[in-house]
């Protein structure tokens, strides 16, 4: 991961800080997370841009992520 700084009003830092908040993130992952809806995707690993943006809520998720998204098979 490449660190960088950013300058913003304070407006905006206060507004970004409750947003975070709100989300239970950090502000560096709210800005993270927005770069991500605007930039390009990459033609590599498209499906990427959603990694970490869905919480089941579940700690076994990884091991039953099938099941998760396309529900027990009957």
């Amino acid at each position: 991961m490449i660190r960088t700084q950013v300058s913003i009003d304070k407006i905006e830092y206060q507004m970004a800080k409750k947003e975070a908040r709100r989300l239970g993130i950090s502000l560096a992952e709210l800005l993270r997370r927005s770069l991500r809806r605007v930039l390009p995707l990459s033609r590599e690993k498209p499906w990427m841009k959603y990694a970490g943006l869905v919480e089941s809520g579940n700690p076994n998720a990884s091991m039953s992520i099938d099941n998760i998204i396309y529900g027990q098979k009957h």
